[in-house]
């Protein structure tokens, strides 16, 4: 019914840039908050950035100051734009946005397939 497809995963060198998008299509008649976590091996799923649908931002502290997340509504489609990268952020990232169907009447939490980023030398 609603799929959310990510790109932008990849190889990068520390202090470089990467920027994620994730676009949900689907059965869609509105979307709240959407947001960016991720999990390295061995690691739990953490929050990285959520932002709500009238633009509110929570970052996780170790990402602060240098992630940006952003979204275009008209798109359905949240980014998060990585700079001065570090290897710590090496993990696979998933986007999640929290989705009310056309046919539904509450909110359902879809996720992305996950895509792998790789901060290394």
């Amino acid at each position: 019914q609603v799929q959310l497809v990510e790109s932008g995963g990849g190889l990068v060198q520390p202090g470089g840039s990467l920027r994620l998008s994730c676009a949900a299509s689907g059965s869609i008649f509105g979307i709240n908050a959407m947001g960016w976590y991720r999990q390295a091996p061995g690691k739990e799923r953490e929050l990285v950035a959520e932002i709500g649908s009238g633009g509110r931002i929570n970052y996780a502290g170790s990402v602060k100051g240098r992630f940006t997340i952003s979204r275009e509504n008209a798109k359905n489609t949240v980014y998060l734009q990585m700079n001065s990268v570090k290897p710590e952020d090496t993990a696979v990232y998933y986007c999640k946005a929290g989705v009310v169907g056309r046919y539904g009447t509450s909110e359902f939490r879809y996720w992305g397939q996950g895509t792998q980023v790789t901060v290394s030398s």
